[in-house]
């Protein structure tokens, strides 16, 4: 397979169709009119002398130019290196001196950050512009490309790499992802099962193209469904649902409590909405029953990772189980089991499997063609974390008897206190409980006496005033003594990652 052919399927099938909806730029494009840009631009890259295994670098925000790249990329051979526009001009620097792009594609709403990187950096060659704040280069080479039907290499594809997604560097440096046609093509087969995707849906991409979201996005073009495309607001979110009939979503928890937290929010008519996928971290179990109340649709849990694409899956069944029949409430806690195409067991350190009792915990390593190739310049990295076939994830979690996992930490992210083992996952859902809770997230901190102590970072919905005392009293309610937060800060947001990760690296180091 080649992922870089999907939209001239449906150009031949449903031409006149609209397969993007760049809500940004309020542009309009059907997949004729897709096909024929992807086209141009593979014909321009060729011209250009780039050949098969040649980086080319995007940095852009969502747009109809930035999905065409990830194409054209694809279908003649081309690395697609997506990079993520919210970093510093040297961390970018960084990203490019590890993927060497040949090219570099740029959205003129970023010329001021490229020209930071331009003048750090001299490994790329030709460098692009498009778009209304550009100087319009990409659009003269593309539009110098007379329109052919192109034909599909029978030596591209399959095993090939296509694209590089770095991680969030949620625990430190970004890491290349390097993912192939068929690591791609077996996500979207995870994907297309666990979100039962149907030819009338409509999918609104909320994360970035930078990031593994892109491949939940292919997937329904995959199905000859229209994607609109924005930059996360949640307004806007709901106005799009409401106006372009969206059927279909991936939304972080952030992203879910921000749309709920929009005034005025029962106004919307959200009755087009069939499905939303969760996932970017856990989600306490009472905004999983607030969005169930508040969406007139099913909900799933999706846990991922750059790396290996979404991995398990807590089922639209699982949900209405729990909420509704009292059965195995406990399981809107996990991640759900393992996908279509993927294999999930949760080992010790020596790799033996723990038992699955939900109580002894282990490493979730995964074993799926929808893994990654490795990271991209880093064979040391790549040894480390797939071995004998294994992808070996960093994060803690116990299963139960059926297989459901239960993450409860970052492997760096666990609190020892006085010799225990506290996971900040179980706090921040014990926490979550209060309803003005918006969003929390808790570290440890230096402690003289204990190792460690509990300290917890809130974020208080609008219209509540919480006090350090309300937090304290819901921790006492839900925990036990010693997993208790000893610090309570408010704060007016949690640090992130463009993923929606909560970067608690950050609050590290906050004075």
């Amino acid at each position: 397979m080649n992922i870089g052919f999907i939209p001239q399927k449906w150009a031949r099938l449903t031409p006149q169709k609209i397969a993007v909806i760049d809500a940004e730029n309020d542009k309009r494009i059907t997949f004729l009119e897709l096909e024929l840009l992807v086209n141009k631009i593979s014909q321009s890259f060729i011209s250009c002398g780039l050949t098969k295994g040649d980086r080319v670098g995007i940095l852009s925000r969502n747009s109809i130019e930035h999905l065409a790249l990830f194409y054209a990329c694809g279908r003649i051979g081309l690395i697609a290196q997506p990079m993520n526009w919210r970093l510093s001009a040297p961390e970018i620097i960084k990203i490019i001196e590890n993927g060497k792009p040949v090219a570099m594609v740029v959205e003129g709403y970023l010329t001021g950050l490229a020209s930071q990187v331009k003048a750090g950096t001299s490994l790329v060659n030709d460098w692009f512009e498009y778009g209304d704040m550009g100087d319009g280069s990409f659009e003269s080479l593309v539009e110098k490309k007379t329109v052919e039907r192109s034909s599909q290499p029978g030596d591209i594809g399959g095993e090939d790499p296509f694209f590089i997604l770095y991680t969030g560097g949620t625990t430190g440096e970004s890491k290349g992802a390097l993912h192939s046609h068929e690591s791609v093509w077996y996500g979207m087969q995870n994907q297309t099962v666990a979100e039962r995707i149907v030819p009338s849906d409509v999918y609104m991409l909320t994360g970035q193209m930078f990031h593994i979201p892109i491949v939940l996005a292919m997937n329904y073009h995959a199905h000859g469904c229209p994607l609109v495309l924005m930059n996360f607001d949640a307004a806007l979110a709901l106005t799009l649902i409401q106006e372009e009939k969206v059927s279909a979503f991936l939304g972080v928890t952030t992203m879910l409590n921000w749309m709920m937290s929009v005034p005025n929010f029962q106004s919307y008519n959200l009755t087009s909405l069939r499905n939303i996928q969760y996932g970017g971290g856990p989600m306490p179990t009472r905004v999983i029953r607030e969005a169930l109340e508040s969406f007139p649709c099913s909900l799933i849990q999706g846990y991922g990772q750059t790396e290996g694409t979404t991995m398990t899956f807590l089922s639209q069944e699982d949900h209405y189980a729990a909420i509704n029949q009292n059965l195995h409430p406990e399981r809107l806690r996990s991640c759900g089991r393992e996908g279509f195409v993927t294999s999930v067991r949760i080992v010790d350190t020596e790799g033996n499997i723990v038992p699955q009792d939900n109580n002894s915990p282990g490493e979730i390593i995964v074993k799926s063609k929808a893994n990654m190739l490795g990271y991209f310049g880093r064979p040391d990295l790549t040894q480390q974390t797939i071995r004998n076939g294994w992808m070996w994830t960093g994060d803690i979690a116990t299963w139960d008897s059926e297989g459901y996992c239960y993450i409860v930490d970052r492997a760096k992210d666990m609190i020892i206190s006085g010799g225990e083992n506290i996971y900040s996952v179980q706090v921040e859902e014990a926490i979550g409980k209060n309803e003005g809770v918006l969003e929390v997230a808790v570290i440890g901190v230096p402690d003289d006496e204990w190792g460690e102590s509990v300290k917890a970072f809130v974020v208080a919905k609008p219209g509540y005033t919480l006090t350090s005392d309300d937090i304290m009293a819901t921790a006492k309610e839900n925990l036990a003594s010693y997993q208790k937060p000893k610090f309570v800060e408010f704060v007016p947001e949690l640090p992130k990652a463009s993923t929606g990760k909560i970067l608690k690296r950050d609050l590290r180091t906050r004075p």
